[in-house]
């Protein structure tokens, strides 16, 4: 039976279409899940939206739109977003979707039933945007620290969860579990800023305006965003239906990964609802860096956003992704910009890996005939490469286990260079003017064949359509996990050389 791996994205508020900073989250997010997959797990990968709130009930108003039909147009939108950057997600889930509904009403019903939910009065500074509470202390210059807007001042009846009655029960959790949120940074912040100061119960109800679910037993409320959007990560398993297959196999999730502006949420409020729910916790939350353009967030506004298909059409699918997964140290915040893209794609996939693929695969043409076999007669210079080539699956598993997706790349970009400089030690093109040579010749492509197939049987989980190029040039079937091991493939019979990627001019 195969061991399972559930993750999931943030669900994202769908105010607006969506810029390269959701497509950073889903590509990392499709990275991992894809990469699970080839290790032979089985994997539930789940996205999708948080379909509720003022804010959405606000910008449907401006449009003239019914909020379900401004959000139907958005998530369409951002689902072929989705195909365009081949994302492999095994389910989409909106707050809209009837299951969802049916099970968050039966959250807070059993909470409130439980007195984990009691009715009060809300007074308090509230964000629209961020659809979030702040207190006086907590607003910087006066203003939302997510987002930097304006507050108001509301007053309305409200139902709370009692999130004090599990600040002990979280603080020694999250200290007993080290790696439960990670990196260790975003665990300090929550544990010191939000934690340690003391736990406020959490307004998780509205009146004053009507998009959300109905609280089942008082209709002039609607459910509050978090218990809401929260419970979507079990909902979308079936939790509280008549089949729980799903849950009883894939809760609780292995990774939830998510933003660093939502992390307290996720580490702080959600394993507080589940604790209330007496379910087990997720086993990590992951909180990562935003992609920025120019130092600051991507906006309409700022006039520095653009649709990512449009990045997409002009360099290329795997260009895009390589370039989300490669440039920003898993974690921090990355930089965006279109001449860094350029150069990525120019250095990593144009000089270092379509340039390998094409010379190795040509030179095989020319001199072997399409044909490279292999042979045991390598000397110290083939061995050390041979070597270098059998730790590869050892260290790229070893990063993606810790989610260093970025510096798995590297592994396999520092391979690919390891059989660049070995093409030029050994210079093929001088060794195939000796026909009494030819034996070594061969050893000297089979090698390289090797390197790169192993590569691109790894590089599938991070660029899809370039590795499937690649191995199909090889004419080789030897492309799963279990072929990982040097040596699998007894003869290539590669097929004409092909340029893998075109140098890209700056503008």
């Amino acid at each position: 039976m195969k061991e399972k791996f559930y993750i999931t994205t943030p669900i994202y508020y769908p105010s607006a279409n969506f810029h390269i900073g959701h497509c950073y989250t889903t590509i990392i997010a499709d990275a991992i899940a894809r990469f699970k997959r080839l290790e032979g797990y089985d994997v539930f990968f789940q996205t999708g939206t948080d379909d509720h709130g003022q804010k959405i009930e606000n910008k449907a108003k401006e449009t003239e739109k019914a909020p379900k039909d401004y959000v139907d147009e958005i998530v369409e939108n951002a689902k072929d977003l989705w195909k365009t950057l081949k994302i492999s997600y095994d389910y989409f889930i909106r707050t809209t979707d009837d299951n969802h509904i049916k099970a968050v009403q039966q959250i807070f019903e059993t909470l409130y039933k439980q007195g984990d939910i009691y009715k009060g009065e809300y007074k308090g500074l509230y964000c629209t945007p961020c659809e979030s509470f702040w207190t006086e202390s907590q607003l910087v210059d006066g203003k939302c620290p997510d987002c930097e807007r304006e507050v108001k001042e509301v007053s309305e009846e409200a139902y709370f969860f009692k999130l004090s009655k599990y600040q002990k029960q979280l603080t020694e959790y999250i200290e007993s579990h080290p790696d439960f949120i990670q990196p260790v940074s975003r665990k300090n912040e929550m544990i010191n800023n939000f934690i340690k100061p003391g736990l406020a119960d959490l307004c998780v109800s509205r009146s004053s305006f009507t998009w959300g679910i109905p609280v089942s037993f008082d209709e002039k409320h609607v459910i509050y965003v978090w218990i809401d959007a929260l419970s979507n990560y079990i909902t979308s398993l079936g939790y509280t239906s008549d089949d729980s297959t799903l849950f009883d196999k894939f809760w609780p999730a292995d990774l939830h990964l998510v933003g660093k502006e939502i992390v307290r949420f996720h580490t702080i409020i959600w394993p507080a609802i589940l604790m209330a729910l007496d379910l087990p916790l997720p086993k990590q939350i992951f909180g990562h860096g935003w992609l920025i353009i120019d130092g600051g967030k991507i906006s309409k506004s700022l006039g520095n956003y653009q649709d990512p298909r449009e990045y997409v059409r002009t360099y290329g699918v795997d260009a895009v992704r390589y370039f989300a997964l490669k440039e920003v140290p898993f974690g921090n915040d990355g930089n965006f910009s279109e001449e860094a893209l350029i150069s990525r794609t120019n250095s990593d996939l144009v000089n270092n890996l379509g340039n390998l693929v094409t010379r190795t695969v040509s030179m095989t043409n020319k001199y072997l005939d399409d044909k490279a076999i292999r042979l045991d007669n390598d000397g110290e210079v083939d061995n050390n490469l041979i070597s270098e080539i059998k730790k590869l699956q050892n260290s790229v598993k070893v990063k993606m286990n810790e989610y260093k997706v970025n510096e798995a790349l590297t592994e396999i970009m520092d391979l690919l260079k390891k059989c660049n400089k070995y093409i030029d030690d050994t210079t093929p093109w001088i060794v195939a003017k000796d026909p009494e040579k030819k034996d070594y010749l061969n050893t000297i492509l089979y090698n390289i064949l090797e390197g790169i197939r192993i590569s691109a049987i790894l590089l599938q989980a991070f660029i899809p359509d370039t590795s499937e190029k690649i191995l199909n040039i090889l004419a080789t079937d030897k492309r799963s996990f279990d072929d990982l091991e040097f040596g699998q493939v007894e003869e290539y019979l590669v097929k004409e050389a092909q340029i893998i990627y075109e140098r890209i001019e700056n503008k």
